[in-house]
């Protein structure tokens, strides 16, 4: 006998009965809304999927017997729209249409990530503005409570603040750009890119700001304030204040757990307004997203040219976990189960203007959780956790102790309270964050590259600074032999430390490099002839000429940065407090 395929995992029974009460849970309050049931097959042809480019990637393609290209469904929301198409397009508006089905999308290896996830949503079809906004919200907040999740929060956004504002940009690739960063998470990048650019100092200021807005409805005057000073339309700003205000009337308990976040701006090519998640805590992801997309439905109901559209899908893996995180004695959870997703010299931190809820720990606050890094970087790590207030004394002798936990020193509204430090490799830090080990940390940006999890990085710390390059045998680099060697070979051999980070550069540039993955020594590659060329860092240069190696390429320059996972950095905002206070730091010197 053989196991599954990876990514894909059998069920038992008691599992499985913990599951169906969940989906019990959540069809008993759609139903209660008027949803009623559908079903879509698990194949779809190709170009039926299209949606102007909208379909999320699947891993799995192939033709049927007459030549059709078909795809394993990556979504459900697509293959709902062509079936409103072509089987309800006589259909009275508005639809209310709820769905309980397997997904496979793309995943990567080695992070317990499920390639098969299970979407429990629903769409509302032929109902816009605020009053189809606010039921979905509703839905998915009457879910949160009915299933007793954890600590939950629905935290709201829109795409169009954002793209209202790179609207005003004279420079459209500082705006794609921009825009990219954003989905990114990186923050930092986005300070650097802006700062550099030459557009008008209000809307670079609101550039950089508005993705660092979160908190509750106080941060909708400053979103406004930005949009406004910078010429941008800020209509979108009062179309959630508004949200919040119906919530507020109609749906208590959803109002009372909402809060705002304007760097949730995914999914530009999907959503048009409203974009929205849940989390609980002790899941380090979203367990549920959903939003505005009124473009997809067009032209799928005959006679109604356009067609608004929201909805809302929660991974059934994810409200698993987080329903087992509300048990005693509860692990924590792992961070793969596929993506909840519908779709599939710079300034260091916010302003003073972007304002930062306070933390406001509770008594049973569990501790926010640092990842600290030993090595080349603790000592900076130390000065500067010290400097903004924490409690650094178990770190400067810890023995063979890998966790301590603290009081913040400061006291009043921005105090964290409890702190919980946690010793990891500098690389390593990325994935315990990733995977709810820790809310936050401290790491180079090189091992953010190359851990490649999407985390939110927040402030640039400014130390640890380190050249990333690349460097070739003296004698080869003279004698041209490395450029002949790539003539005849068609590639290059690199050997490296950093393999995303050789791979991006080589990328593009347009050369095809074979890398060679090693964990030390680097530099006997080339001398040994197992390779042409090293990429690695450097700060003296020291040993490359002690080798007789020469610089080739300047990659990039790397500093030291504090990050944190999205999800703690929305549902916890202790976790942005710090970032502030490290920020303030670094504004120091």
């Amino acid at each position: 006998m053989t196991a599954t395929p990876w990514g894909f995992r059998d069920i038992l029974p008691e599992e499985a009965q913990a599951r169906e009460d969940i989906a019990l849970t959540v069809r008993g309050i759609l139903n209660g809304h008027g949803y009623l049931p559908v079903e879509t097959p698990l194949l779809e042809h190709r170009d039926a999927l299209g949606g102007g480019g909208r379909i999320a990637d699947t891993p799995f393609k192939l033709f049927d017997d007459d030549g059709r290209f078909l795809v394993v469904r990556p979504d459900n929301t697509l293959p709902i729209v062509r079936m409103v198409a072509s089987r309800l397009d006589a259909a009275r508006l508005p639809l209310r249409l709820r769905y309980d089905a397997p997904v496979v999308r793309t995943a990567p290896r080695n992070t317990g990530a499920s390639r098969q996830v299970t979407q429990l949503g629903f769409e509302l079809i032929g109902a816009g503005g605020i009053e189809g906004d606010a039921e979905v919200v509703r839905c998915a907040a009457e879910v949160a409570q009915a299933l007793d999740l954890p600590d939950w929060r629905v935290v709201c956004g829109s795409v169009r603040p954002y793209q209202e504002l790179l609207a005003h940009c004279a420079d459209t690739g500082l705006a794609r750009r921009a825009l990219e960063l954003v989905h990114l998470n990186n923050l930092v990048d986005l300070d650097e890119l802006v700062e550099g650019s030459s557009e008008p100092p209000a809307l670079k200021r609101a550039v950089r700001e508005l993705p660092r807005l979160c908190g509750g409805a106080e941060v909708l005057a400053c979103a406004r304030e930005l949009l406004e000073g910078a010429g941008a339309d800020a209509r979108s700003v009062g179309e959630l204040g508004a949200l919040a205000e119906r919530l507020a009337s109609e749906a208590p308990a959803a109002a009372e757990r909402l809060s705002f976040d304007f760097s949730i701006v995914n999914s530009f090519g999907y959503y048009t307004g409203l974009v929205c998640k849940v989390y609980a805590a002790g899941i380090p992801e979203s367990i549920g997203s959903g939003g505005r997309y009124d473009e997809v439905f067009d032209g799928a109901v005959e006679g109604v040219p356009r067609v608004p559209a929201a909805g809302f899908a929660f991974s059934l893996e994810r409200l698993e976990a987080a329903v087992a995180e509300r048990m005693p004695g509860a692990a924590a959870a792992p961070a793969g189960d596929g993506d909840a997703d519908r779709e599939g010299g710079s300034p260091a931190a916010p302003s003073a203007a972007a304002p930062v809820a306070a933390a406001v720990p509770s008594p049973a606050a569990p501790p926010v959780r640092i990842a600290v890094p030993k090595g080349s970087l603790n000592g900076d790590t130390l000065r500067f956790l010290e400097a903004a207030g924490l409690d650094v004394g178990p770190l400067r002798d810890p023995g063979r102790h890998l966790m301590f936990t603290v009081r913040d020193r400061l006291e009043g509204p921005d105090s964290i309270g409890d702190v919980e430090y946690i010793i990891v490799r500098a690389q390593d830090a990325p994935a315990f964050v990733s995977c709810g080990g820790a809310d936050c940390g401290i790491c180079g940006r090189d091992s953010l590259i190359e851990a490649d999890c999407n985390l939110l990085q927040l402030v640039d710390l400014r130390f640890g600074a380190c050249r990333f390059i690349e460097a070739e045998p003296a004698a080869a680099y003279a004698a041209g032999a490395t450029e002949r060697a790539y003539a005849r070979r068609g590639t290059l051999r690199v050997a490296t430390k950093y393999p995303r980070i050789a791979g991006a550069w080589y990328a593009g540039r347009g050369v095809n490099a074979d890398i060679l993955t090693l964990h030390g020594n680097i530099e006997l590659g080339p001398i040994v002839g197992m390779a042409d060329r090293i990429v690695d860092i450097t700060a003296t240069g020291t040993t490359l000429r002690e080798n007789d190696l020469v610089v080739t390429g300047e990659i990039m320059t790397c500093t030291a940065r504090f990050f944190a996972s999205p999800g703690r950095a929305r549902l916890d905002p202790r976790v942005r407090v710090l970032a502030a206070r490290l920020a303030d730091v670094v504004r120091r010197g």
